[in-house]
């Protein structure tokens, strides 16, 4: 059964603390996402948003505090086993292979689609992102930013997720590519997958996510919706440095 059909939520972040070595990052964080829903995380550089990320899906497990996806513990399962729960990552860096070809990042990570909705196929993934079509043999690496880009969030979509997280969505993107991947996230959103997002553009953010997460050295200091963030915009300048 879904996390859909029992209103369980997508992701449940319990009391967060999580570390690098001694160093202590996240401070007792707490999230929860529920099907259908975009959440973005909000915060200068290195105040722990990809670690959040990170603890979430187990690549950096907090020492204290718990994650539940779908209801169930993440606690000791692999990065791979919870992915494998319906979660399309696009990681900072894009994570894209030298030596493989655009058409085998796509279809590397590919799982079909039980929940009976429209799959996403290798070639629904090219009619959304019409630039990796016309470069499909291409060795992934050897693509521009933005079509790096595309390519790994294509990658993720062929997991057909219920959830996909994007970190730095659009970081270091040329204007008009930055403008087309938050209109693929738009239609992404559209489809009823939920969402998580890290990224700078602040504007396309409150478009985008119904919630928002705020972090100043790890510590969550505004949890809530777009309108709450913009009845009080001292919130933002003061930890965004956002007018």
């Amino acid at each position: 059964m879904s996390a859909e059909q029992t209103n369980t939520p997508l992701i449940d972040a319990q009391g967060l603390h999580t570390y690098y070595g001694e160093s202590h990052i996240l401070h007792g964080v707490d999230l929860t996402l529920m099907p259908g829903e975009t959440l973005s995380l909000l915060g200068r550089n290195g105040m722990g948003k990809t670690t959040t990320l990170k603890s979430i899906l187990g690549f950096v497990p907090p020492r204290h505090g718990e994650v539940f996806i779908k209801g169930v513990s993440a606690a000791k399962r692999r990065p791979w086993q919870l992915i494998r729960q319906g979660i399309g990552y696009v990681p900072e860096g894009r994570g894209i292979f030298p030596g493989i070809s655009v058409r085998e990042h796509l279809i590397m990570a590919a799982r079909p689609n039980d929940r009976g909705e429209s799959p996403w196929t290798l070639e629904r993934v090219l009619d959304t992102f019409p630039r990796l079509g016309q470069r499909i043999n291409h060795d992934g690496s050897f693509l521009s930013g933005g079509e790096q880009q595309m390519l790994s969030i294509g990658r993720a979509l062929t997991t057909n997720p219920d959830l996909m997280i994007l970190d730095e969505a659009t970081e270091g993107l040329a204007p008009l590519i930055r403008d087309e991947i938050w209109k693929i996230i738009g239609e992404i959103k559209a489809t009823g997958i939920s969402t998580i997002i890290v990224d700078k553009n602040i504007d396309n953010l409150l478009k985008v996510a119904e919630k928002h997460l705020l972090l100043v050295k790890g510590e969550v200091v505004y949890s809530g919706d777009s309108q709450g963030l913009k009845d009080n915009p001292a919130i933002l300048e003061t930890h965004l440095g956002v007018a």
